[in-house]
């Protein structure tokens, strides 16, 4: 997932431990293999190849329900989370330590947009050569849970998957205490904006902190707007808690690309966040643990 990855388990025996550990690293790399960018003999890799060519395709169940989800995301965000933005990558390098030239976004543009997609199961159709699908906002946080599932099924109650920050809680420590979560500062890289407590749910954070571009002291982050081309502005980071990390993650994500309105927008889906904006301003309605916690 090209993250650090973890699993904490409480469990009966060390085989016990050992074996669903296994099962559950095995999915995730299984899932890896089929939707990352990365890897030229993945499923997604195929499906791009094919868009490129402007061909029709006909996908299996699974990776049907997740185009169902990002279509799902790009109704409830009006337009912004849009698994098609992904072709803007190719202007992007956040390791190059320069912005890419106004006229390569412009040229990528008309490549960009779920509407310009025929999406009826299990066929894909796409509405011009060129085009990408980038699953890099849904298919990490769709692991953590499918983990978990994996986990809970086999008898797991208490312990946390993590994957690469998106964290599904299975349940508390056996004498009942909840799991105080860390979240990473988006300003301070030592820092932490809060300590959190969950039994149960997820959490995923989204930001600009990662994978960004700092030219003449502006921050350029890797979240960008379908519209323009260019980083989200106005937050720097947001943290979400929702019954599974797909939600959560997905929810963050858009929250970012609303910018100084994402807050509301989470508030009013009844969504508990944090956020920081650019300012190093904090605010939402997670309660930071305390000692007494």
């Amino acid at each position: 997932m090209g993250s650090p990855c973890e699993l904490q388990l409480y469990v009966e025996s060390p085989e016990a431990g050992h074996e669903a550990a296994d099962l559950a690293i095995a999915d995730v790399r299984f899932l890896e293999s089929r939707y990352s960018r990365y890897r030229d003999d993945s499923l997604l890799s195929g499906i791009n190849r094919a868009a490129s060519r402007g061909d029709p395709v006909e996908v299996d169940p699974q990776t049907a329900a997740l185009l169902d989800y990002a279509q799902t995301c790009y109704e409830q965000s009006d337009g912004l989370f849009d698994v098609t933005a992904g072709v803007l990558r190719n202007a992007w390098s956040f390791g190059s330590g320069h912005l890419p030239e106004p006229a390569e976004i412009a040229a990528l543009l008309p490549r960009v947009g779920w509407s310009k997609l025929r999406w009826q199961s299990p066929r894909l159709e796409f509405g011009m050569a060129g085009m990408e699908l980038d699953f890099g906002g849904i298919v990490k946080e769709y692991a953590t849970d499918r983990t978990a599932a994996l986990l809970l099924n086999r008898g797991m109650r208490h312990g946390l998957v993590n994957l690469g920050g998106d964290i599904r809680v299975l349940g508390p420590h056996p004498d009942g205490k909840a799991w105080t979560i860390g979240i990473r500062h988006p300003r301070r890289p030592d820092g932490f904006a809060a300590n959190l407590l969950a039994r149960e749910g997820a959490l995923a954070s989204s930001g600009d902190y990662e994978r960004c571009l700092v030219i003449d002291g502006r921050r350029y982050g890797h979240i960008l707007d379908p519209r323009t081309g260019w980083p989200a502005t106005g937050l720097a980071a947001v943290t979400v808690l929702a019954p599974t990390c797909l939600v959560a993650g997905s929810a963050g994500t858009i929250a970012m690309l609303k910018g100084a309105a994402g807050p509301d927008w989470l508030k009013e889906l009844g969504l508990r966040h944090l956020w920081v904006d650019e300012a190093g301003r904090l605010g939402g309605d997670l309660r930071p643990a305390s000692r007494s916690d």
